[in-house]
């Protein structure tokens, strides 16, 4: 986190802009703020509060304890005489703390909120006046808010909105009962207040009020604890940031279903990115805990009830705790075989099909990132278990795991998917693992190159970039270069064109076809034929600083890099993915420092102690995998590159050396046998095979 000095002249106060500093947000979300925070209403604004039916507020009571509640008067009970204020024609119940808040004077942060359409508006505001009549505010702040997260449910009234309401009693209470916990924790949505006095930014300082949602159990209950895990927002961190200044908080329950609502106030402590808890909790960037100092619930003080219609497609791409609590202790677990069951199977092409799995068990599936590959193990008829990687075709965002395999003349494995798996069948995989794979929220554009079934972890990434463009309202720039034989072949087309659209032109999808039919016309089906050359790229491609992924075969992945090395891309900046020995020849960048390679025993005793043998090897012979393999041996492996990781064996003494570069994750005491030989200066090896 770079320091920087708070600005007087911001429209955020100190905490506010330390926390942006903290996320890496800060310039961001200052143009943003310096635009959109206005101290008055745009048109649009006034007219969308004169016709919503409740308002959140946030207020302060006398003790400093912020609070949040709803104010209900039904469709316009709300009026904007000009752009700088609002006359609320509805009183707040006595038992709530915003009656006794509502004097002249004081701060008060809104929230209207339309759930039925996830639209919603703040308004800081200072009371000017109260009477029977109502309730006169002037305007300090005002400003959009990002529909993120919000379930849509449809209003109606069950009584008039201004009628006197017997709220059926109210309990006041410093403990959270069985009943409390239990229904926090079942909730999706509930509001926050909280508050800053500044003295170096009077402009910014006051209440705020904002919503919050989630997949149900995304509020941890401990006690008279709640743990909430802070998503992506729209950068201004106004609730975090006072947070930091003055941690107290005001939270409102309600429940739709009955009309009852359940306030509390208490202290809040801040849980950073760092965090293990958070770490866990997929789709959370930090996160607060709340620890109770006294409620109140009122029974049946909602005049309307809210009927579920629809999950925020942002809720579902993250966490509830239950699930991130067997994710984390599931990480321990990564390498272990896992029954999976096919949940559907769809023919991506005519070569290419794809696969979809979920767990059979209560515990998620394991996290990966987008580009990484799934190893499975199947039994086909007639044959040994066979072990192969499939380079997963889903984002992580999705629900479940899909591999995307092409049929291979003479594949053991393909084929039996091809032929024998059916929905409701099951397979074993170890966890996704990978060094190739890319970040959704980098700023430099990138790069695809894909020929045949290599496009799989290209739609893994593109889905990814969609996925996290929703999320967090920033979508990687893509360009993808699709190279197939013929249309009947090509996988996802449909995928990549509707991604084009639905990104705005920001990912780019290009068809190369080697040998175009009758059937297909050039600018409609397919974008050029032939290879990808220079003048191809020269066309396409702007002048700017690329991140490039190759997957597809050797050739191919050979003569993209050749062309993207002549035409001044640097050697850093390619990623390639490969199965098998056939590893990319690279030229290096001038500067960068030669890698050696590493050095070989002359020769040495290999002691396949597991399996009762020993075999003298010399230098220039096969590595460790094809000598087990040349005695019968069958271990595990599957891309023979040191990077799946399935060949994973145990050392119990000498050294080897890597014949080329491995990735996979391993210990000091573990072997990719698939690329390993004897170390120089090893004169016996001894392995747990």
């Amino acid at each position: 986190m770079n320091a920087q000095a708070p600005s007087p002249n911001s429209p955020f106060h100190k905490g506010e802009q330390e926390a942006q500093t903290r996320a890496g947000k800060r310039e961001q979300a200052e143009v943003m703020g310096q635009r959109m925070i206005r101290p008055f209403m745009p048109d649009q604004h006034r007219a969308f509060f004169e016709q919503i039916p409740f308002i959140v507020a946030g207020s302060v009571d006398d003790q400093g304890w912020p609070w949040a509640s709803i104010l209900t008067g039904g469709a316009g009970f709300i009026t904007s005489p000009d752009d700088r204020e609002l006359h609320f024609n509805a009183r707040p119940l006595a038992d709530d703390p915003l009656f006794s808040a509502m004097v002249p004077g004081a701060p008060l942060g809104l929230l209207g909120i339309e759930i039925a359409t996830r639209r919603r508006n703040r308004v800081n505001a200072t009371v000017t006046d109260t009477s029977s009549q109502g309730t006169s505010l002037t305007v300090t702040q005002s400003f959009g808010n990002c529909p993120q997260y919000i379930q849509t449910r449809e209003i109606r009234f069950v009584r008039a909105p201004n009628s006197p309401a017997d709220c059926g009693g109210t309990d006041h209470f410093t403990t959270l009962d069985d009943a409390a916990q239990t229904f926090i924790a079942q909730a999706d949505t509930f509001f926050v207040s909280s508050y800053v006095n500044t003295a170096t930014n009077p402009v910014a300082e006051g209440v705020d009020v904002s919503h919050r949602g989630g997949r149900a159990g995304f509020v941890q209950v401990k006690g008279n604890t709640l743990t909430i895990p802070d998503f992506a927002g729209n950068n201004a961190f106004n609730t975090i940031g006072n947070f930091i200044v003055n941690p107290k908080a005001g939270l409102i329950f309600p429940d739709f279903t009955t009309g009852d609502v359940l306030m509390l106030t208490g202290r809040v402590e801040m849980l950073w990115e760092d965090d293990p808890d958070v770490i866990a909790f997929k789709g959370a960037e930090r996160a607060w805990r709340f620890t109770l100092d006294h409620g109140i619930r009122m029974y049946d003080a909602l005049p309307f009830r809210a009927d579920f219609r629809e999950w925020s497609p942002n809720s579902l791409m993250a966490d509830d705790w239950d699930t991130a609590q067997a994710r984390q202790q599931g990480e321990q677990q990564r390498t272990i075989w896992r029954p999976l069951r096919v949940t559907a199977i769809d023919d991506e092409s005519s070569v290419i099909r794809s696969f979809s799995f979920e767990a059979t068990d209560d515990a998620p599936l394991h996290s990966f990132e987008a580009g990484q590959f799934l190893t499975i193990r199947v039994a086909p008829k007639g044959a040994a278990p066979r072990t192969r990687t499939y380079t997963l075709s889903s984002a992580p965002g999705d629900a479940g795991y899909r591999i995307s395999v092409k049929r291979e003349p003479g594949g053991i494995v393909s084929n039996h998917l091809h032929d024998t798996l059916e929905i409701g069948d099951m397979i074993e995989a170890k966890a996704p693992i990978g060094a190739f794979h890319l970040d959704a929220l980098e700023k430099r554009p990138a790069v695809l190159f894909a020929a045949g079934v290599g496009i799989t972890p290209m739609m893994s990434m593109t889905r990814h970039v969609l996925n996290e463009g929703i999320r967090k309202r920033y979508t990687r720039p893509l360009t993808v270069f699709h190279s197939a034989r013929t249309t009947d072949e090509r996988a996802f087309y449909n995928e990549f064109r509707t991604a084009e659209r639905v990104s705005d032109g920001k990912i780019r999808y290009v068809s190369l076809i080697g040998i175009p039919q009758e059937k297909d016309a050039l600018g409609k089906d397919f974008d050029a034929q032939g290879y990808i050359t220079a003048d191809l790229l020269r066309s396409t491609l702007p002048f700017d600083d690329y991140d490039f992924f190759l997957c597809g075969p050797a050739k191919f992945m050979q003569s993209v890099y050749n062309v993207l090395r002549d035409l001044g891309a640097a050697d850093a900046r390619i990623f390639a993915e490969s199965f098998g020995p056939a590893a990319l020849k690279r030229r290096a960048d001038a500067k960068a420092a030669l890698i050696e390679p590493e050095p070989e025993a002359d020769s040495a005793a290999i002691n396949f102690v597991a399996s009762g043998f020993e075999q003298h090897w010399q230098h220039g012979d096969g590595t460790l995998l094809e000598t087990a393999e040349a005695h019968g041996l069958t271990p595990s492996f599957s891309c023979r590159s040191g990077t799946c990781g399935s060949c994973i064996t145990k050392k119990l003494s000498g050294d080897v050396a890597y014949r080329t570069p491995v990735t996979a994750n391993h210990g000091a005491d573990e072997v990719l046998i698939c690329c390993a030989v004897p170390a120089k200066g090893t004169d016996t090896l001894v392995l747990d095979l």
